[in-house]
């Protein structure tokens, strides 16, 4: 796929950092309850998808706290039966609680369609649940020398991005599991943990506010192979 992506500038609670917020994968964003209806339907329009309105765990902090491609979810086991009940019926797709002590999953875990790569926090007996429920082959490996391997890696199935400071070894053995090129960036002016500030799927990127114009030429050229 060599189309450029449409890349687009957004604010969540006027701040940049909306991959603390916000997930999304093909189909949907997931949003938390009492967003505002223009803000969402936005966003929506950016990702090419429709809106979600859910709390997990009782939080809104929906992006640090579920893992998601298009196969699957996977919720914290603080989140509730009626929050997993919501999303399996919304989405169709398989959702689960994943029953570690890390409640951050979104920031433990680092998938697209074709694989994940989570933090070696994660107990080994949780990795065979992962890999069903997402459809994906799984690594477990630090990132960068952080275990928070979700903040570091933003992906979908046509390229990503990851901590500037991941060396090229890691680089190379992370596009293989993933399946595509993923190259060194920053959001938000320098930030470099990326997932606190990007939403991409398939079809588009939405970014932080704060993102400069070099930033976004690097996310141009990354999400586009």
């Amino acid at each position: 796929m060599s189309d450029l992506l449409d890349i687009y500038k957004y604010d969540i609670y006027r701040g940049p950092n909306i991959g603390i917020y916000t997930k999304t994968n093909d189909s949907f964003v997931f949003l938390p309850n009492g967003f505002a209806k223009e803000k969402s339907e936005t966003l929506a329009k950016y990702l090419k998808t429709e809106v979600l309105i859910t709390s997990i765990a009782n939080t809104r902090l929906i992006g640090i706290m579920m893992a998601l491609n298009n196969n699957g979810i996977l919720l914290p086991s603080t989140a509730s039966e009626h929050e997993l009940q919501f999303l399996k019926k919304e989405t169709g797709l398989n959702v689960e609680f994943l029953d570690t002590k890390h409640n951050a999953l979104g920031n433990m875990i680092a998938t697209n369609d074709s694989g994940a790569i989570v933090s070696p926090s994660i107990p080994k007996e949780s990795l065979k649940k992962i890999q069903d429920v997402l459809g994906v082959e799984v690594l477990q490996k630090r990132v960068a020398g952080y275990h928070q391997v979700g903040a570091m890696i933003v992906s979908t199935s046509h390229g990503g991005i990851i901590h500037p400071e991941t060396d090229d070894e890691d680089i190379r053995i992370i596009s293989n599991v993933l399946k595509t090129e993923i190259e060194p960036a920053t959001i938000n002016g320098g930030i470099p943990f990326v997932g606190s500030g990007v939403l991409a799927n398939n079809k588009s990127v939405v970014v932080g506010s704060f993102t400069s114009g070099p930033e976004i030429m690097m996310l141009t050229r990354a999400f586009q192979n």
